[in-house]
């Protein structure tokens, strides 16, 4: 192919019909002695050499497995797997810390609805970019075991900062909740109900920034005022019409976000209980306690977004976020300015390096980690389930090492050395290459 690809005449000199497989033999790289005619073009500034190998003219597929990643620190872990904070250790990325969650299948598909959220975590984490949610690079499989790597937020767990600190001050709160409305209203607006809105899933990037996290039990595909019934979420953050399971829509993520605000600005959330059954029960039932210290705008919204009658809980109309934007306790906030990231964060993460993981919580981080090997695998009709997992973020193809192809009759080659040819105008051509990056088979051994 290096004929079509380089715009080059071989030929041997016979005719078409004398042509024949004993007409050609191999030549390995670095052994064509003939050059190719020169070109007036070879000394221009956009002439570019390329080595003529294997390598470059038909690039090896790059295979994501495992393997790729070096473990470092256990981040968190749950019943169906594990979070890592890992390094790839080759090609594109290689050198990079990223956050690696780690899911059991056999734990997964024992459960229709399990499957159906994991299969919706990833589905969501592809489609959804935004730079209030966390980024998906890479996602892959083996046997027995899915795997997701995201981008690794050093700045840890908003959950750890606020345990510190107890309580944060209203400007404090008033940043975090402003982005977090953000990120709330970016998924509303795809048509996703985010359902788990606690401190444990937000996460603080390396400047302080918000993103959330774990996508597990969000919803899909919600238009307008479309209402589903699944019983999920935590106890303390879930709004009544969850825990009556008679329909919910996006109002129930306008519930949480008053929680967590409670959660914030008195040191936990509004009703709690010393068992599951009493937190239901003041869920339902309960009065809310509004301490005095709280300015009359944060009570008002706190108040505002905790109505148990859904009907007139701010957000809950077609304006969605945009009235509690345009509520007083955010009467200072430039949105534009929460938007574009600008606003300087109340807390800058004291990080020491890239791999710094002294923000997550040392129970986990002083683990040793591992991803034990799975000594079983799904059945072929079981992991059908699991089929289109894998997937590459566009960001690592834009910087993946492109074949350079000339256009269409461009100048011809001009002779360097020996191997070297210049090419003009080079184009990147990837081509439907995706499919081929990832290794979905076994390839050894709350993020």
């Amino acid at each position: 192919m290096a004929g079509g690809v380089f715009d080059l005449e071989i030929t041997d000199g016979l005719r078409e019909d004398e042509e024949s497989d004993d007409d050609y033999i191999n030549i390995a790289d670095g052994q064509i002695d003939d050059a190719p005619p020169s070109s007036s073009f070879a000394n221009q500034p956009n002439v570019e050499v390329v080595n003529l190998s294997e390598a470059t003219v038909n690039p090896p597929n790059m295979r994501v497995g495992p393997a790729d990643f070096e473990l470092l620190k256990v981040l968190g872990k749950g019943g169906y797997g594990k979070v890592f904070q890992v390094k790839k250790t080759n090609g594109i990325d290689s050198g990079r810390i990223f956050a690696m969650k780690v899911l059991k299948k056999a734990s997964i598909v024992r459960n229709q609805k399990d499957t159906a959220h994991t299969k919706a975590e990833r589905n969501i984490l592809e489609a959804v970019k935004s730079s209030f949610i966390v980024d998906l690079k890479y996602a892959f499989q083996t046997g027995g075991k899915l795997y997701l790597i995201l981008e690794y937020l050093g700045g840890g767990e908003l959950f750890m900062h606020l345990e510190r600190e107890g309580i944060f001050m209203e400007d404090t709160a008033r940043f975090y909740l402003a982005e977090i409305t953000c990120a709330l209203q970016h998924l509303h607006q795809q048509g996703i109900i985010y359902r788990d809105l606690k401190p444990e899933n937000i996460l603080l990037d390396v400047t302080g920034h918000v993103k959330l996290t774990d996508f597990g039990l969000c919803k899909e595909a919600i238009k307008g005022d479309a209402m589903t019934h699944t019983f999920c979420g935590t106890i303390e953050y879930m709004a009544p019409e969850i825990l009556m399971r008679t329909g919910h829509g996006k109002a129930v993520d306008w519930w949480s976000l008053g929680a967590l605000m409670y959660d914030m600005l008195t040191g936990g959330p509004p009703f709690t209980a010393e068992n599951r059954k009493k937190t239901i029960d003041k869920i339902l039932k309960g009065k809310l306690t509004l301490p005095l210290y709280l300015s009359y705008e944060a009570r008002d919204l706190i108040k505002k977004l905790l109505k148990r009658n859904v009907e007139v809980r701010l957000g809950t109309d077609s304006s969605d976020a945009e009235a509690i934007k345009a509520h007083p306790f955010f009467s200072s906030v430039s949105w534009q300015d929460v938007h574009s990231r600008s606003l300087e964060p109340p807390f800058k993460p004291n990080i020491s390096s890239d791999d710094d993981a002294s923000l997550f919580d040392s129970k986990f981080t002083k683990l040793t980690p591992v991803d034990s090997p799975c000594d079983y695998s799904l059945s072929r009709s079981a992991n059908l389930v699991f089929e289109g997992f894998t997937y590459v973020a566009p960001s690592v193809f834009d910087e993946m090492h492109r074949p350079q192809l000339v256009k269409a009759r461009s100048p011809r080659m001009a002779h360097q050395s020996e191997g070297e040819f210049f090419s003009v105008s080079p184009v990147g051509c990837l081509g439907n290459f995706q499919d081929s990056l990832i290794n979905s088979k076994p390839s050894g051994p709350k993020y």
